[in-house]
C-alpha cells in the first residue's frame, strides 16, 4: 500500500496549525515515528492515527476520504493490535486502545466492530479489574451483537464462546465451561476452513485443562496429543509449548516422573525459541523439582 498520501496530509495539516513533529508526537508516539509516517515509510497504528486526527482538529474519517487508507485497513489494524496484546497478556495496553476506539464512529456505529471492543474489554474486566460478573455480561452482549439462530458462527463468535468457557473455567465452574467448549467444538465442525488455525489448538488445550482439573489425566493427555498432531499437520507452532508442558504436568500428577521430564524439556525448548523468559524460567525450576523427586524416590 502507498502510505505517502496520508503522510503528506498529516504533514500539511501539522504545518497549517503550526505544530512541530515533536509537538504532534507528544503523548502519542515518538518524533521519529511521526517523521517516518509523514515520509510515507510506515502506516500509523489505528490508535495513533485516531489521536493524531484529534490533535490536528479533523475527524479520523478525513484520512479515509483521501483514498490511500481504506476504512477496513484501519479496523484490521486495531484488530491486529488487540490480538497481539491479548496473546502477550498486555491487558492495560489493550484497554488503552479500546478507550481510544470507543468514541470512534467506525466502531460504535458498527455492531461487528463494536463486538471486537466489547470482547477485549471483557477480558480486561475479568483479568485486571476482577469484575467477573460484568465481564461475563459484557462478553455475552458482545456475542449477541452478531450471533443469530440458524447460521454458521464466525471465527470471532467462536472465539467469544471459547473465552466464556475460559472465564467459567477460571471461576471453577467446570460444567458451564465444558458446555461452552462443546458449543465451540460443534461450531468448528460446520466450518470448511479456519483462517486462524490456533482456534482448534486452543479448544483442545482448554478441554485438556478442564479434564486435568477433574482428575482425568489420561483423557487430558489424549486431547493434548490430538492438538499437537493438528499443529504439526497445519504447520503452526502456537500452543506447542503449553501442550507439551501440560502432558508433562499430567504425568507428574500421576506420579510418572520419568515420563513427565521429557515433555517439560520439550516445552522449555519451544518457550526458549519464543524468547519467553518467564515461562522458560518457570519450566527450568519445574525440571529441577521433578529431577529432585526422582532422585529422592530412587534413594528410598
Amino acid at each position: 500500500m502507498d502510505y505517502s498520501a496520508i503522510g503528506t496530509k498529516i504533514r500539511e495539516l501539522r504545518k497549517d496549525i503550526g505544530l512541530t513533529q515533536g509537538e504532534l508526537a507528544e503523548d502519542i508516539c515518538t518524533q521519529a515515528l511521526v517523521s517516518r509516517i509523514e515520509k510515507g515509510d510506515i502506516y500509523p497504528s489505528a490508535a495513533s492515527l485516531y489521536q493524531i486526527s484529534k490533535k490536528l482538529g479533523v475527524d479520523v474519517n478525513y484520512f479515509f476520504e483521501i483514498g490511500s487508507t481504506p476504512r477496513l485497513d484501519y479496523v484490521k489494524e486495531v484488530e491486529r493490535q488487540l490480538r497481539k496484546m491479548r496473546i502477550k497478556l498486555k491487558y492495560n495496553e489493550m484497554m488503552d486502545v479500546i478507550k481510544v476506539e470507543e468514541s470512534n464512529p467506525l466502531f460504535y456505529k458498527d455492531s461487528t466492530n463494536l463486538q471486537l471492543l466489547y470482547w477485549h474489554k471483557s477480558i480486561y474486566l475479568f483479568e485486571v479489574k476482577k469484575d467477573h460478573k460484568k465481564a461475563i455480561d459484557l462478553l455475552t452482549e458482545a456475542y449477541h451483537l452478531t450471533a443469530a439462530q440458524k447460521k454458521v458462527l464466525t471465527e470471532r463468535e467462536i472465539e467469544i464462546l471459547m473465552t466464556l468457557g475460559v472465564f467459567e473455567f477460571n471461576l471453577g465452574n467446570q460444567d458451564q465451561s465444558m458446555e461452552y467448549y462443546n458449543k465451540v467444538h460443534s461450531a468448528l465442525s460446520t466450518l470448511e476452513h479456519l483462517n486462524d488455525k490456533s482456534i482448534k489448538t486452543r479448544l483442545l488445550y482448554n478441554i485438556a485443562r478442564s479434564l486435568t482439573r477433574l482428575g482425568n489425566y489420561k483423557e487430558s493427555t489424549r486431547y493434548c496429543e490430538q492438538a499437537i498432531k493438528w499443529c504439526v499437520e497445519e504447520e503452526h507452532l502456537w500452543g506447542l509449548g503449553e501442550l507439551y508442558y501440560h502432558i508433562g504436568h499430567n504425568y507428574e500428577q500421576e506420579g510418572k516422573l520419568e515420563e513427565a521430564l521429557p515433555y517439560v524439556e520439550k516445552s522449555m525448548i519451544i518457550f526458549e525459541m519464543r524468547n519467553n523468559d518467564g515461562y522458560h524460567s518457570y519450566l527450568l525450576k519445574k525440571k529441577e523439582q521433578i529431577m529432585s523427586k526422582m532422585i529422592e524416590s530412587k534413594s528410598k
